[in-house]
């Protein structure tokens, strides 16, 4: 990315002179969600005042209804990571009794989770990216940063749409991991031949989770009337932070 400033929208045949700091909202809405995917700057820019409740909503239907139409397909993913965190429990004086139980509500609880983890991702990612924008002086508000988020996010339901798929056409017994249907740098590695850590840092390296990330980065500058270079470097440490539950859980290991 460069270090210039985006500049700032305006509709076809203005002069420089005649610029707004905010494009027109004239597209549908349903234009957003094709055109984040080659005209990123021109949502983020037309939808900076228009609030998050749209996209958020719009991005956390999708996602749950592929997550929930998909949830039996990745069932071995789901059993091969219970059976890694089960023997690890059985380590610490956990009986297979329950292990059991736990299953049983792990269950349950992963089907009400795939609805309500997405909105609080999303909150969440907008809050940090807004802080993150602070610290390299972006002028964008909370609300603008969850916008943001939400949008930056749409590229994810074509990789839960690819990961549904694969689930369905793979062997069962290769799906040993959550990044078996991935894009990811961690899906190229042997899990047992690498440290945790890197194994947890190599599924951070997925098409979709970098794709969210740039955009960030575009929302950012736009929104935050700030030179991309800047606000790719907020964005990346958005990106950073997000990696350390991930790191966290590895170390317990």
């Amino acid at each position: 990315m460069s270090d210039q400033p985006i500049r700032e929208y305006a509709p076809a045949g203005a002069s420089e002179a005649g610029a707004t700091t905010t494009a027109p909202s004239s597209a549908s809405r349903w234009e957003d969600f094709i055109d984040i995917f080659y005209a990123p700057s021109t949502v983020f820019a037309r939808r900076a005042g228009s609030g998050f409740g749209i996209p958020m909503l719009v991005v956390t239907l999708a996602l749950a209804a592929v997550g929930l139409a998909t949830f039996n397909a990745m069932s071995p993913i789901m059993d091969a990571e219970f059976a890694r965190g089960a023997a690890s429990a059985t380590k610490k004086g956990v009986t297979a009794e329950q292990m059991q139980s736990m299953r049983a509500i792990g269950e349950k609880v992963a089907r009400v989770m795939i609805v309500i983890i997405w909105p609080v991702m999303i909150f969440l990612t907008g809050v940090v990216l807004w802080v993150c924008g602070k610290l390299v002086g972006a002028r964008q508000t909370v609300g603008a940063a969850v916008m943001v988020a939400a949008y930056a996010n749409v590229p994810r339901i074509v990789g839960a749409v690819l990961a549904g798929l694969q689930a369905l056409l793979i062997d069962p017994a290769r799906l040993d991991s959550r990044y078996a249907v991935t894009l990811s740098a961690a899906r190229l590695l042997d899990r047992d031949a690498v440290s945790p850590v890197l194994y947890a840092l190599a599924g951070r390296l997925d098409l979709f989770t970098l794709w969210a990330t740039v955009l960030l980065a575009v929302g950012l500058a736009v929104a935050g009337r700030i030179p991309r270079g800047r606000a790719a470097l907020a964005a990346g440490l958005v990106w950073v932070l997000g990696s350390l539950p991930d790191i966290s859980a590895a170390f317990r290991q």
